[in-house]
């Protein structure tokens, strides 16, 4: 079986490696990205019919500033991002499935303005007529290397999940500048864009049947049991 490696942030990271365990996979790898919380002010919550929110970083790492929007409903990527919101005293608007642009699209037809709380890196939107989003800066990550293990490991090959576009890229700088061959690396990821993102060159790139970490853990599990 081949060694599977995950390299979301925590405390995502733990949760997967903890399920993938108890799948029977050989986990390896370490977060390639540390998140950390950003200054920002909170605006007037009369000015908006509710939030737009793509990670459950934004409650993680808001700070103080979260207390002054609790009035407002929260438009949550998905599960994992709601319940962090709940977690914080707010109240579920609607839950998406697919992520952010589809749940935004679920929105329209209303006239809306939504206050999206997001980190540095992010996914541009296209707006549906009717909705005005403005964006606040809560958290961003900060990028960390392979460790030498997990690069020895993986010029043998192996399988990586990917959760996200910005964790694809950075794989993608990483195994550039330490040399390491895509071409011996099967990526499970998380989405389409996620696919785009991570680039040519690897041996192959398959796209979970949802955009959720059972489903893609659930790839994995099945790239990890396919021929080197």
């Amino acid at each position: 079986m081949k060694p599977l490696f995950l390299i979301r942030p925590e405390p995502g990271w733990s949760v997967s490696a903890e399920t993938a365990r108890a799948m029977g996979l050989d986990v390896h790898g370490a977060p390639l990205f540390t998140i950390e919380p950003v200054a920002w002010d909170a605006p007037d919550s009369a000015d908006f019919d509710g939030l737009l929110v793509g990670s459950a970083n934004t409650f993680r790492h808001g700070g103080k500033q979260l207390a002054k929007l609790t009035k407002l409903p929260v438009h949550a990527v998905g599960e994992a991002t709601a319940d962090a919101a709940r977690a914080a005293g707010f109240l579920i608007g609607r839950t998406g499935r697919g992520g952010l642009q589809n749940l935004l699209d679920e929105l329209s037809k209303r006239e809306l303005r939504l206050l999206r709380l997001a980190g540095a890196d992010r996914v541009t939107l296209r707006l549906p007529d009717g909705i005005r989003v403005e964006t606040r800066t809560v958290y961003r990550a900060v990028p960390e290397g392979l460790a030498e293990e997990d690069r020895e490991l993986l010029r043998g090959g192996g399988v990586v999940a990917l959760h996200s576009g910005a964790a694809a890229e950075r794989l993608g700088v990483e195994f550039d500048r330490h040399k390491l061959d895509r071409a011996r690396v099967d990526l499970a990821v998380i989405g389409p864009r996620v696919a785009e993102l991570a680039g040519e060159g690897w041996r192959s790139v398959s796209v979970a049947d949802a955009p959720g970490d059972s489903e893609l853990l659930a790839l994995a599990e099945a790239l990890c049991q396919t021929d080197a």
